[in-house]
């Protein structure tokens, strides 16, 4: 199925090809996507709409968080991901778990490649928001993780926070094999809550990004 202009160039976004400050021109974009004018600037509209892009006197920008919207998306990231590990502990199939685990196995293969971590890490989120089998759980974290994308930089990229990160997703399946649905929420909650703290040193300067 060919991808509207909307979805290209949010993923642009969430790949950093585009960054938080940048700005977006309608007619660039229409010949790198190769598409006319006039999906694309639906698409800068809507974006627009969502918080994604913010103006900047007659361009639009890609937007970024300041501290207290981090905080705030923190807070709501922290207790939606939370739920949903606590209802995959009790709805997830035994095929789903054993994607879920697998994907934990598989990503100790990343744990010097940063980026190609973050994007395997944003595929075991997601796999969870499935598992829960909730849509309306789905489609709020959905727009929680596409927020997330106007971070310029990932916390897994911290040092030693990839090794971490994955201890605790091996937790958080544990808990779901195990479907215990209240270790499950509270090891989500923490890896988040951990992610954050990283975020906060990181930008602190107490803690260096590997490339």
């Amino acid at each position: 199925m060919q991808k509207d202009a909307y979805t290209l160039i949010l993923e642009a976004i969430e790949a950093g090809t585009y960054k938080p400050g940048d700005r977006l021109v309608e007619s660039e974009l229409a010949e790198r996507l190769g598409v006319s004018r006039t999906p694309v600037r639906e698409a800068l509209q809507r974006l627009e709409t969502q918080s994604m892009l913010t103006r900047d006197g007659r361009s639009l920008i890609v937007a970024s968080l300041n501290h207290n919207q981090l905080a705030e998306l923190y807070v709501v990231r922290t207790e939606l991901e939370g739920l949903a590990a606590r209802l995959a502990a009790r709805h997830a199939t035994d095929e789903e778990i054993r994607v879920l685990r697998g994907m934990v196995e598989d990503d100790r293969s990343l744990l010097n490649k940063p980026r190609e971590l973050a994007k395997a890490n944003k595929r075991f989120h997601r796999q969870i928001h499935l598992a829960s089998h909730n849509r309306f759980l789905v489609q709020q974290l959905d727009l929680v993780h596409r927020s997330m994308a106007l971070m310029a930089t990932t916390s897994l990229a911290a040092e030693g926070r990839s090794e971490v990160a994955l201890a605790e997703h091996d937790k958080i399946v544990s808990a779901i094999e195990a479907h215990d649905g209240e270790a499950a929420y509270q090891a989500l909650k923490t890896h988040i809550s951990r992610a954050f703290e990283t975020r906060l040193r990181v930008d602190a300067g107490e803690l260096r990004l590997r490339g």
